[in-house]
């Protein structure tokens, strides 16, 4: 959001920018960045669905803006003395749904009553979907470590599981902005290569990220192009990260260079 909310006044130059993420306590809405901000007073700001401008956009699911806050009459006054400390006069509130659920309000605010012109509901809408982007790759990402475990029995069935969720979080981890979360992700995903390393030849391969990326991709069955979707990048790209770790490995075919990453404690 911090991110989202500093490219949102950049492109608009409003003054002031803030924003909040819906908690568990059904329809609650705390503020938890600022941008420009003078004062404290929107700091940890609890915001119920329905009240105010953020409660109403909570309820509605859409974008709301008033021009005059404090004599608004579309809203309900639950924050004014909040709003009035810090200035505020012109605001707009934009939603962040993730599959169908608002999970946060972006706003933009003047500390003058003047309208929002389109080109500023515009960028904070770009901001928001942004911000929804980056929480489906969060979202995506938890789920995977937590279905994430290394069967006991070695079934072949159970590993080829491990092995689709492996490729899985090493194709979101360069898409994960959030760096603990991303550190996270890459400790799974070499725990599960090691447990089922053998010890074998190649032990002195060192790939790079992406060459190990790519060949976890390789590792499910993917093509080139299936992975260079995956992964974000072009398939000459993927073909070249491909014949480099087949070099190292001292590969000659696909199956070879995943075979062999295997055997190094590369890919589970």
């Amino acid at each position: 959001m911090r991110g989202a909310l500093i490219r949102l006044r950049q492109s608009t130059g409003l003054p002031l920018a803030f924003a909040g993420l819906v908690e568990s306590d059904p329809g609650q809405l705390r503020i938890s960045e600022l941008q420009g901000n003078r004062t404290t007073s929107l700091s940890g700001l609890a915001v119920h669905s329905g009240n105010g401008l953020g409660g109403k956009t909570v309820a509605l699911a859409r974008p709301c803006w008033v021009t005059d806050y404090s004599s608004s009459r579309q809203i309900s006054h639950e924050y004014d003395a909040a709003v009035a400390a810090e200035g505020i006069r012109s605001v707009l509130a934009v939603p962040v749904v993730v599959r169908r659920r608002v999970r946060g309000v972006l706003y933009g605010a003047l500390r003058t009553a003047r309208p929002l012109g389109d080109r500023t509901v515009g960028a904070a809408l770009e901001a928001a979907r942004d911000v929804e982007q980056a929480l489906v790759v969060r979202d995506e990402a938890r789920s995977l470590l937590a279905a994430t475990r290394a069967p006991e029995d070695g079934a072949p069935g159970a590993w080829e599981e491990v092995r689709e969720a492996h490729g899985a979080l090493r194709a979101l981890a360069p898409r994960i902005e959030d760096p603990g979360l991303r550190e996270e992700l890459l400790r799974v995903c070499g725990r599960l290569a090691g447990a089922t390393a053998s010890g074998g030849g190649g032990g002195s391969a060192v790939l790079t990220p992406r060459e190990v990326d790519v060949l976890a991709c390789v590792a499910t069955g993917a093509t080139n192009a299936v992975a260079a979707e995956r992964l974000g990048l072009r398939p000459e790209t993927v073909k070249a990260y491909l014949r480099s770790a087949m070099r190292k490995l001292g590969a000659h075919t696909r199956l070879e260079a995943v075979v062999a990453a295997r055997r190094a404690g590369l890919l589970p």
